[in-house]
This record gives structure tokens, C-alpha cells and sequence, in this order.
């Protein structure tokens, strides 16, 4: 494993991306982390009269220039202000005081959005949640409060050290739950698991009506009242920036009844956690296409939700030639059953594809070669380890470039060869650079694909292309690999990925702003539906009825019908 250098996971970044939604913190607070607590339910919960002083950091201030960009230093803005409240009702006064004065506003969480959905300059206010970022248990909702400045490693600390559960969500710890849990959410626990909104109870959401008063309420996905409803099953999966600004996050698996312990998914005592490398020296075009379709079928026919093979997850990162190497990340709960075979036939399955089988050495049971290392380890320690090993995920001077699709099936053999051509090429683009294959399925699939927002129920796959560089002079470069990488795989069906039988559309946690370009997106299938398909009516009734005004908007949120 010495041969793959750190800097190569670039793609395990790729997980955990979200839209410019209300949430994600920008600091850790063990602190705020206290059992107990309550909620209102009441649908006009906190006015603006009632509200205090949140901090207001202005152009002038010494705090203003880390403020104003978030994780891709491609978008950056120049607000008038601001705003970071520690209160929902400090909230509303700042939302309040936006739409009375006609001035955009715009709302960051932990700031990995992808697009300028957050940071562009248009925007005069920005309502940075990063205080807001308790986790505690509410008895008034029996279920868990996550404020929606947290960020996924306090929510993780917080429900496993307090309660020893927790929620599936990604694998990048400093993102914000904000946009994460909006868009959907997932991670390596999710195909045991399902997706984060899955476990999502209720939400408080800051919303204008009308005549522009801003207030909030609190929606439930059982509330009494139908448009209540309505608004929080937008909140899974509709993505940020579009209804309201969200305040905090109730968790509770659904069917769950009793004591705290028992209302979410318990979090693994230990996991085996594996990594792979292989050298690009060593790959072939042919070894090369039977990997990735070996990875695709595998986790084709190893679907089926509560197995050990259908809690398998991984993440198969197709580095681009000039990094040195690809790379393949896998995680499986320790205590079920057959777990050591199960692994042991997945990681050998993946050297024998390239070509490349050895002999086998014994770590934990598991049968690894010398391109495969596996560690068993703690679950809240492997989950911190897997978020640190890449120091691209968490670096806030990148920039980047991505675009995504969902898949269905195993990746055709024509896409197969548009990748390999586009990863050996010789137009230098930067090392951080490639494509990554991120495993769905599994419980993920025994959801209906109208029970949420998110409509990408059966794929059994994301694929994220992406570029991470420093330097401005490299925009060009960067980004045009990847719309000529993009705009090749899935060329036969107009350069972006329509919904058919092999392909399902993007994922809006990857925001892409090119799908609504029709010099990228050549298809007859608007960029809306490419992301939410026959989901995206309900939600444009959702918008008129809650957000009329159209205050919360960016280049993707929804439309007002």
C-alpha cells in the first residue's frame, strides 16, 4: 500500500457534497451536545419580534474574508453582511430584515456546495448556520434534535458516544447536515441502512408567505396537517436553497417506538475497512474494463437489503493516469454474519478482474493481497480515519469541477471505453482528477421511489466525475476535462445520463450547473427532471405554497409552477 499516496483518494470527497441548503457547521461543538431539550411544534413558532441580536460580520470586519467562499474556491462572494445566529428566532429577524430591504440572501452549512448556489454576487446577506449546531434528544418528539449548523462528525460523536446509534449519512466529517440531509443523504452505512432521510422524523424551517413575513414551523413527516407534510417531505431530497432556511433536524427511524436507544439504527461495534490499490503501470485496458464491470455486477446481483453481501459498501475510484494509481475503498459491519468470506470474495474479485490475483495474507480473517489492506477497527474510529486519509475532502483552497449520474445497471461497455480514454489521456489535467463509483442499493432500494423526494430508489450506483486543482489558471484545463469526459460516457443519450434502463439521472447533492445549458445537455429531458423526475411536480407545489414569494432561489432550486 505504499505506492498509493494519500492525495489519490481524491474521490472519497465525492460522497458527502451538498446545495446550498440551511445547515452544516463550520466548527465542532462537543459542548452543545446535551441529552434532553424540547421542541415547538406549533406551526408559527418564533416571530421576529421576539428575536436577538445575532452576530453580523460586515466587509470591515477581520472575520469577513473567511466567510464569504466555502470548500471550492472557484465561487466566492461579496455580501453586504453576514449573518451567523445561535437562535431560530434570530433567524427569522434575518431573513426578515432580507426580504423587507429586497436584498438576495443565501444560506451555508458546512460550505462543500459544489455550484455558486451559496456563494455568488448576487448574494447581499448570507445566513451562515455554523452555530446552530447542538444534538440532543427531544422528549417533547421523542426523537433526536441535530441543529442545522452541525456538522456529520458532531452528529456522529454526539448519537454514538451519547447513545450508541447513529444515522447513515457521509463520510466527509465536516460537512454540513444542512444540505446533506436535504439532498438526500448517504453514505457507507447506507446500503445496511438506507439513505439519511430515511431516519428523518421532522424539521423546522424558516418560510416567507405571501405578504413577506417571515416565521417558522416545525413539519413532520406525520404532522396533522397535509401541506405541513407536504414541506417536510421536501426536505428529503429536494435539495437546499429552495423553501426555506432550516433551523434543526429530527431523527427517528420510522416504525420505532420505546426508549432513545432504540429509535435509530444501532452504530457498528467494529468494521472492516479496507483499502485498495493498484498501480496504473500495472492496468490494462482490458484488465481495466473487466474491474469496473466486475465492480458493477457485483453489486448488481448483491442487492438484496439485510444481507451481509447487500450491506456492502464501496467506493471504486478511477484515478486519472497521471496520479499513479486507482484506488478502491470498502466497509462492511464486522458482526454480520459471514462478513469475512463475504469481503474476502469481493477484494479478490476485484484483483482477479485486472489481472493482477496474488498470494493471499490473513488480517482479521480477511484474505487480502498485496494490493488490498484491511483494517477491523472501531466504528466511530474507522468512520473519523476514512474522513481524514484524503487531505483533498477536507481542504477549503481547492477548486473543482464535478457532475454526476445515477445508474441502474452495471456500466456498458461503451461507457466503459469513454472512461478509460478520458483517464489516459495526455492533456495533463491536475492529479486530482477521475472518476468514482459509489455503491447504492441494498436497503436503499426497499424505499418507493415517490415515499421521499428522492426518486433514484433502484440504482445500484452514483458515478461522480471530478477535478480538484489550486490555481485559477487551471480553470480551463480542469473543467473542460470533465464536460469532455461527461459529455462522452453518456453521449449516446445527448451528454448527460436520462432515465432509462441502464441510466437515472444526477444527483442534486452534486450539483451540476451545466444540465441546464443546452450546449451540455443535449437531451430532450430538462435539467429538473434529471434530478428529481416524476417527483419535481410535487415539489413546484410545495415551492407555490411555502415559498410564493420565491425568496429562496438559486441557478437549481425549484420552480415556482
Amino acid at each position: 500500500m505504499g505506492d498509493l499516496k494519500r492525495r489519490r483518494f481524491v474521490g472519497l470527497g465525492s460522497g458527502i457534497a451538498f446545495t446550498a441548503a440551511a445547515g452544516g457547521g463550520l466548527a465542532t461543538a462537543p459542548h452543545a451536545r446535551a441529552a434532553g431539550g424540547t421542541a415547538t411544534t406549533a406551526a408559527t413558532a418564533v416571530t421576529a419580534k421576539k428575536a436577538a441580536s445575532a452576530v453580523a460580520v460586515t466587509p470591515s470586519d477581520s472575520r469577513y474574508p473567511d466567510l464569504i467562499s466555502g470548500n471550492n474556491q472557484r465561487w466566492t462572494s461579496s455580501p453586504d453582511k453576514v449573518v451567523l445566529p445561535r437562535t431560530t428566532a434570530e433567524v427569522v429577524t434575518a431573513v426578515q430584515e432580507a426580504v423587507t430591504g429586497g436584498k438576495r440572501l443565501s444560506v451555508c452549512g458546512g460550505g462543500h456546495c459544489f455550484e455558486d448556489f451559496v456563494f455568488n454576487a448576487d448574494v447581499k446577506v448570507n445566513i451562515n448556520m455554523g452555530l446552530m449546531n447542538a444534538v440532543s434528544f427531544d422528549t417533547s418528539l421523542n426523537a433526536f434534535k441535530v441543529g442545522a449548523g452541525a456538522t456529520l462528525l458532531d452528529v456522529y460523536e454526539a448519537l454514538c458516544e451519547g447513545w450508541g446509534v447513529t444515522i447513515p449519512a457521509g463520510i466527509c466529517h465536516s460537512v454540513g447536515v444542512g444540505g446533506h440531509v436535504t439532498g438526500g443523504g448517504y453514505g457507507n452505512l447506507s446500503r445496511q441502512y438506507g439513505l439519511t432521510v430515511d431516519h428523518l422524523h421532522a424539521v423546522e424551517v424558516v418560510v416567507v408567505d405571501a405578504s413577506g413575513t417571515a416565521r417558522s414551523v416545525v413539519a413532520a413527516r406525520d404532522s396533522a396537517d397535509s401541506a405541513l407534510r407536504d414541506l417536510f417531505w421536501a426536505h428529503t431530497g429536494g435539495g437546499g436553497g429552495s423553501f426555506g432556511v432550516v433551523t434543526a433536524f429530527w431523527f427517528r427511524t420510522p416504525g420505532t417506538t420505546g426508549a432513545a436507544e432504540a429509535l435509530l439504527p444501532k452504530a457498528p461495534s467494529k468494521i472492516f475497512l479496507t483499502l485498495a490499490g493498484w498501480p496504473w503501470e500495472k492496468v490494462t485496458q482490458d484488465g481495466f474494463s473487466r474491474l469496473v464491470a466486475y465492480w458493477g455486477t457485483w453489486f448488481e446481483e448483491h442487492n438484496t437489503p439485510g444481507t451481509t453481501a447487500g450491506s456492502l459498501y464501496s467506493w471504486l475510484m478511477l484515478n486519472h493516469r497521471d496520479s499513479g494509481s486507482m484506488g478502491a475503498v470498502v466497509q462492511l459491519d464486522a458482526s454480520l454474519p459471514d462478513a469475512t468470506s463475504v469481503l474476502s470474495d469481493f477484494l479478490a474479485g476485484m484483483d482477479a478482474a485486472l489481472g493482477l490475483s496474488s498470494a493471499t495474507v490473513r488480517h482479521d480473517g480477511v484474505l487480502d493481497s498485496q494490493y488490498t489492506s484491511t483494517r477491523l477497527m472501531p466504528w466511530l474510529r474507522g468512520t473519523k480515519y476514512i474522513g481524514a486519509i484524503s487531505p483533498t475532502q477536507l481542504d477549503p483552497t481547492t477548486r473543482g469541477c464535478h457532475k454526476s449520474a445515477h445508474l441502474r445497471r452495471r456500466t456498458p461497455q461503451a461507457q466503459i471505453d469513454a472512461m478509460y480514454t478520458h483517464l489516459t489521456s495526455t492533456d495533463k489535467p491536475s492529479t486530482m482528477t477521475g472518476i468514482v463509483l459509489s455503491a447504492s442499493g441494498g436497503r436503499i432500494a426497499s424505499v418507493s421511489s415517490t415515499a421521499t423526494a428522492v426518486a433514484q430508489r433502484d440504482a445500484i450506483m452514483k458515478v461522480n466525475f471530478e477535478s480538484r486543482w489550486y490555481d485559477k489558471a487551471d480553470d480551463a484545463l480542469n473543467v473542460g476535462w470533465i464536460r469532455e469526459a461527461f459529455g462522452a460516457v453518456y453521449g449516446d443519450t445527448g451528454g448527460v445520463p436520462v432515465p432509462n434502463d441502464v441510466t437515472d439521472g444526477c444527483y442534486i447533492n452534486y450539483p451540476d450547473g451545466d444540465l441546464s445549458d443546452p450546449a451540455f445537455n443535449r437531451s430532450s429531458v430538462a435539467w429538473h427532471d434529471l434530478y428529481w423526475k416524476q417527483n419535481y411536480a410535487r415539489l413546484q407545489q410545495v415551492k407555490r405554497a411555502w415559498d410564493p414569494g420565491d425568496v429562496f432561489h438559486h441557478r437549481q432550486s425549484i420552480r415556482l409552477p
